[in-house]
């Protein structure tokens, strides 16, 4: 651990400057879910010109894994990024803005893979000191469902590892601040979407028709008693009517009505619960009005739940380096992670490192178009991986 902590301002500058012109270059060209190919080209190529151990198109799309064996017996531990863009055009003015028109990186996927990269930069100087076995694992596509974990896990990238670790850069949090949670930490997200099929006609003759959107009208209305009366109001969990989409004209009575949604929940009875009663009411809705309905309920990311002893393990290991207001134990988010499939598999531990800057306009929301961070919260980042492994050695 003190190595870390007392690790030379030289080897820390000099990672620090080869992170950021890796971020750089990343951000200029992004690529989108399952389109990662240079992205992952680029990774492949960083992590050989280190003497590490490289497997490309992993996990069935554009995946990276990487290992490096340390010279002392020791656990075999996990580290993770993702690498894939948005659909969002960057508005941002800076010598690295998004080369690529309508795709950007706008939630920091960026960073992570460029601290990963560091990480491997620091313990492929270190290898004889490093005990054990390190899995760097670059996953393409977090943004889109059903996600680019899954199928790295098929592929066996968790085969024999004792322990996973992940992170997010987070411009909420004020750069130089760090946090997480054990237990249900990010929610699950799903989606439904649903027809409501009436029969169509004259407005001005509405008893000869059922009326779609009057059915899906009220069926929005139904949807919002599930979390405030069908679910314990000790457990958070949102339902939210997204779209609803019927009509062709004013004066016409509209065949169909279509209603679309989400929602997050942080357990798994509540989440099987909330779809039984979205399928039950929409049916019945529909049935009550003359109508019909049919759903299409998609199962997203499942709720993320950090392992309380590796939870208990990074406060111990960031309160050596931080002062104690800027370890923070965070409440639940509600947006979804797939690293959430990692640790239902093995124990692990997803942290937050704060990114935002304000006095440099560094805080806009994720997935916002100006969206951007602050470059120094990547060595917080490396700083955080680093200490997690080697407290493993202590």
């Amino acid at each position: 651990m003190e190595r870390i902590i007392m690790i030379e301002e030289r080897l820390l500058n000099e990672i620090q400057l080869k992170m950021i012109a890796w971020r750089r270059h990343l951000h200029r060209h992004p690529e989108l879910s399952y389109q990662e190919k240079n992205t992952a080209e680029f990774v492949a190529t960083t992590l050989r010109m280190l003497g590490i151990e490289v497997q490309t198109n992993f996990g069935g799309g554009y995946g990276v894994v990487a290992s490096l064996k340390g010279e002392l017996p020791g656990r075999k531990i996990a580290l993770r990024a993702d690498m894939d863009a948005l659909p969002i055009h960057d508005e941002k003015q800076c010598e690295y803005t998004s080369e690529v028109k309508g795709v950007m990186h706008a939630c920091g996927h960026d960073g992570h893979t460029a601290i990963l990269l560091g990480v491997a930069t620091y313990f492929s100087d270190h290898r004889s000191e490093l005990r054990g076995e390190l899995i760097f694992i670059f996953q393409p596509a977090e943004e889109v469902c059903p996600g680019g974990a899954q199928g790295m896990i098929k592929g066996g990238v968790l085969q024999g590892v004792d322990v996973i670790y992940g992170l997010h850069l987070w411009t909420p949090l004020p750069v130089g601040t760090i946090g997480s949670a054990a237990g249900p930490f990010m929610a699950a997200a799903d989606e439904f979407f649903i027809d409501i099929i009436g029969k169509g006609g004259h407005g001005g003759i509405p008893h000869v028709t059922i009326d779609s959107i009057v059915a899906g009208s009220a069926l929005v209305m139904q949807l919002q008693s599930i979390v405030s009366r069908s679910v314990d109001p000790l457990l958070p969990a949102v339902v939210t009517v997204g779209t609803i989409k019927g009509g062709t004209a004013q004066n016409v009575i509209a065949e169909k009505c279509q209603i679309s949604g989400t929602v997050r929940t942080f357990d798994e009875e509540t989440r099987g619960h909330i779809r039984q009663r979205i399928e039950s009411m929409a049916a019945l809705t529909a049935q009550a009005y003359g109508a019909e309905a049919t759903i299409d309920y998609v199962m997203g990311y499942p709720p993320l739940v950090n392992d309380a002893n590796e939870v208990e393990r990074f406060f111990n290991v960031a309160l050596k380096m931080y002062a104690t207001e800027c370890v923070q134990i965070l409440p639940k988010l509600m947006p979804a992670e797939d690293f959430a499939y990692y640790v239902q598999q093995v124990p692990g531990c997803f942290m937050f490192i704060g990114a935002g800057n304000k006095d440099r306009g560094m805080d806009y929301p994720h997935h916002h178009a100006l969206f951007d961070f602050d470059e120094t919260a990547m060595l917080d980042g490396l700083k955080m991986l680093v200490a997690m492994v080697e407290s493993h050695t202590l």
